[in-house]
């Protein structure tokens, strides 16, 4: 047994590359992407390392190509849910007698085949599944999730070392950092790869053993991701992808003695609907579960007359139009001033005019398509809600088409209702509605930001005058967990903006920090004494 002590260093985040025309990362995604194209693959569950292909066939289409397809699934039975829950029971105790830093080693190599060999198989599962182009791929399955990787093993390390200040003689006082007694169950978006791939991974770093149930349009590159963490030396059992229906799920495991906590990105409706779950059977667990969620968005941009009107239209359609607003973190509503106005219209609408979209395949697309018939549909009804009313008027985008691939052009709505309803509900697609505000209303505004939606994830304030943003940072204070001066609101970076928000957007234990690995933590104190007292009288009963 080794007894060093063993050191990581601080992480430095992956670099995204550029995929500029005719390099070589261009011409080897570019192979990726046809490889990936000319085979139908079998995509099973993993439990206890093994490969599962039983249930109902599923077949897998790229969103913006719904006629080809990319491989087939088997949607899980409740036999599937039984037998990860016993892989995770098996595997649990010599995964957490696992040496803390062997865990660390798994991740951290999973990080360099990633941004390795790796590289181009995850970007084009997920350009090809998730309908992601290039660069936006990168910046999520690569980069993010080796700073996952990195990052997280980095924190475990320092979270570890924090002991008891003293140990007056003759004792000694030490913390013992355990994982959760039972397993945990990640339940995961479609949106990120790397998200998908955390919310499993960082209890799993921690010593925990994991039931992951994925989004059904992600599971083209989650195969990937569990085929990455084999590659790294996860042992079998730790991590369980299966892919029963989420309610068939919900009711095995949220009555199982042993469940242990919930790690969850997706929408707030669901979160609060399993949160109820799981308190109506709080008399049957073993240990109080841990409850992580990260759920929806209505993120917002609001501008100051002494803002610069192109960042702010530069903003708005990075912000609102990247991944097809299919970010939580996606900018949906804006507050601009009348002042302004004119131009940041004008900006926005031209640089709007040059923006393509189509098939990921062809890396000169900036839109792709959406993720599938029910998001497509249910984003179309809005904007034609909006074309129905007279407050509202479109001045870009507007269209969709769905013959081909889910396609809706990005699209601006102005309205003169500061609560339409595009104003306050979460639609999660290529849509911002704007509300132009008198430039004296500047205080006014601030409340409506504050007031108008239920959520608090992410939010933009553009201003020059020092004392504005100042004003801004404390009257939104609680508007957004994600808070962004002059820029964008998407787009944290791990290990410089942890992510997370908190009223109806969830529990902002912010992934991408030490806090959301302690939630998968169970600390325990020892207290040694080298001295025991041989009498019970203290000094005081001498009187």
């Amino acid at each position: 047994m080794s007894n060093a002590i063993f050191n990581i260093d601080i992480p430095a985040n992956e670099p995204v590359f550029n995929y500029a025309p005719e390099s070589a990362e261009t011409k080897e995604l570019k192979e990726a992407l046809r490889q990936a194209k000319s085979e139908t693959r079998e995509l099973p569950a993993f439990i206890n390392g093994k490969r599962i292909l039983e249930g109902e066939k599923v077949s897998v289409h790229p969103p913006h190509e719904r006629s080809h397809t990319l491989g087939h699934f088997y949607r899980g039975t409740t036999e599937h849910v039984h037998q990860a829950i016993e892989a995770a029971a098996n595997a649990k105790q010599a995964w957490a007698d696992t040496p803390w830093h062997e865990r660390a080693a798994v991740f951290l190599r999973a990080a360099d085949l990633l941004s390795g060999p790796f590289r181009a198989r995850m970007n084009a599962a997920t350009m090809l599944g998730q309908s992601k182009n290039a660069y936006q791929a990168d910046i999520d399955a690569v980069a993010e999730l080796c700073d996952f990787f990195r990052f997280n093993a980095y924190f475990y390390q320092e979270i570890i070392k924090d002991q008891p200040l003293h140990s007056p003689k003759p004792t000694w006082n030490k913390l013992e950092y355990r994982p959760l007694e039972g397993f945990v169950l990640a339940i995961t978006p479609f949106n990120f790869t790397s998200i998908a791939a955390n919310l499993p991974a960082a209890p799993a770093l921690c010593g925990n053993t994991v039931i992951w149930k994925p989004a059904e349009t992600q599971i083209y590159s989650a195969v990937v991701i569990m085929e990455l963490f084999e590659a790294a030396g996860l042992p079998p059992g730790v991590i369980n992808l299966i892919y029963t229906d989420g309610p068939e799920v919900g009711n095995i495991v949220f009555k199982h003695r042993d469940f242990a906590g919930l790690h969850f990105t997706g929408s707030t409706g669901v979160f609060q609907n399993l949160w109820k779950e799981i308190g109506n059977n709080i008399t049957s667990y073993r240990s109080y579960p841990r409850i992580v969620g990260e759920t929806g968005g209505k993120d917002f941009i609001v501008a100051h007359p002494s803002s610069d009107a192109e960042q702010v239209a530069v903003a708005c359609l990075r912000g609102s139009f990247e991944f097809q607003g299919q970010k939580c973190s996606a900018a949906s509503r804006a507050y601009l001033p009348a002042s302004l106005w004119p131009s940041i219209k004008e900006r926005l609408v031209a640089d709007m005019d040059t923006l393509k979209m189509g098939t990921v395949e062809e890396f000169g697309n900036f839109v792709n398509a959406v993720i599938d018939e029910r998001s497509f549909d249910k984003i179309a009804k809005y904007i034609d809600g909006e074309k129905a009313k007279s407050t509202s008027e479109i001045i870009a985008g507007g269209g969709y088409d769905k013959s081909k691939g889910f396609f809706i052009e990005p699209t601006v709505i102005v309205t003169t209702d500061p609560h339409s309803t595009t104003m306050e509900e979460e639609i999660f697609g290529p849509v911002l509605t704007i509300y132009v505000y008198e430039d004296d209303q500047w205080e006014e505004t601030l409340k409506l930001v504050d007031t108008t939606s239920p959520y608090a994830l992410t939010g933009a304030v553009f201003a020059q005058d020092r004392q504005v943003i100042n004003h801004a940072t404390r009257a939104l204070e609680n508007s957004a967990g994600n808070f962004y001066v002059n820029d964008k609101p998407t787009g944290a970076v791990v290990g410089q903006q942890p992510f997370g928000g908190a009223r109806g957007s969830g529990t902002n234990d912010k992934a991408g920090s030490p806090l959301n690995l302690h939630r998968w933590i169970s600390m325990r104190l020892i207290k040694e004494n080298f001295a025991a007292p041989r009498d019970y009288r203290y000094p005081f009963l001498g009187e």
